[in-house]
């Protein structure tokens, strides 16, 4: 394995943990039915985003980059983090997220998963 190779794979690992810091904290407030997003949401997506653009890089692949898949995957990502802007500013004012916003933001991280995993 190159050292290209072992980077790329050392992103993936990153960009599985923003994926999973993001829903995981989302899971934990639908949870204990509180409905409220954390900052800690912010990071994971901060997280899975930021990996995820390094790794729409064709840098060191050997194989063409499914350009189609990743513009989905953005503008998922685009629109989950909106929500978030939104319903932290809501929470900020009323106390609480609305319930569509906040299931939304769970829904779209599934979805945005399922992407990167069935979509070949």
């Amino acid at each position: 394995m190159s050292g290209m190779e072992i980077l790329r794979h050392i992103v993936v690992f990153i960009h599985l943990i923003g994926f999973a810091v993001l829903f995981g904290a989302w899971l934990v407030e639908a949870v204990a039915r509180r409905m409220r997003f954390t900052p800690l949401m912010n990071w994971g997506l901060l997280i899975a985003g930021v990996a995820g653009i390094v790794l729409a890089a064709p840098f060191g692949v050997s194989y063409e980059l499914n350009y189609a898949k990743i513009g989905v995957k953005l503008v998922v990502l685009l629109v989950i983090g909106a929500l978030l802007g939104i319903g932290m500013g809501r929470q900020r004012k009323n106390g609480s997220v609305p319930p569509a916003l906040f299931w939304s933001v769970g829904v779209l991280t599934l979805l945005n998963a399922g992407i990167a995993v069935l979509w070949r």
